[in-house]
């Protein structure tokens, strides 16, 4: 009985560790985030750069609209709309000056402001712009995984056309 505890126990051991890790990697894969929120009332707002995000790879999918707005008094906000990201852990909204990551190098290799955490995978959400940024110096919104340091989504931000 002895030999059986000594080979049971490690297994044990060894099987509930390796599941935990799997379901901390993979469960996001599977488990979406919806998120709806409204935009803030009592402000008159103007788009001043948009883009659509699309896919990073094969593994890392996102579709929707990102919006930068600005308020008569200044501030600026970043707005996903329709938005849709597979999903992932330790995700991040971030500004990024290269217009056009294509990897997660090129990220890497450019300056970057993070934004916060992604709320959720999918549905409409606001980010706040820190005051004083140059919304001009940034060429992209990018969905970033900070954890493994990987490139989701890219939304390359452009004039809006008139």
């Amino acid at each position: 009985m002895t030999r059986f505890y000594r080979l049971a126990i490690p297994v044990f051991i060894v099987g509930f560790i390796a599941g935990c890790v799997f379901w901390y990697i993979f469960s996001p894969s599977f488990i979406d985030r919806v998120v709806n929120e409204q935009l803030p009332s009592g402000f008159a707002l103007t788009e001043v750069r948009s883009g659509q995000f699309r896919n990073a790879d094969g593994a890392h999918r996102g579709s929707g609209s990102a919006k930068v707005l600005v308020s008569e008094g200044g501030g600026a906000l970043l707005r996903f709309t329709e938005f849709e990201v597979t999903n992932g852990p330790d995700l991040e909204v971030w500004l990024v000056k290269d217009p056009d990551p294509k990897k997660s190098s090129d990220v890497n290799a450019s300056e970057w402001l993070s934004l916060g955490p992604l709320r959720g995978n999918k549905g409409d959400q606001t980010y706040v712009i820190p005051d004083g940024t140059d919304i001009n110096a940034w060429g992209s919104a990018i969905i970033w995984c900070e954890q493994f340091s990987v490139l989701f989504s890219v939304a390359t931000l452009s004039q809006p056309e008139v």
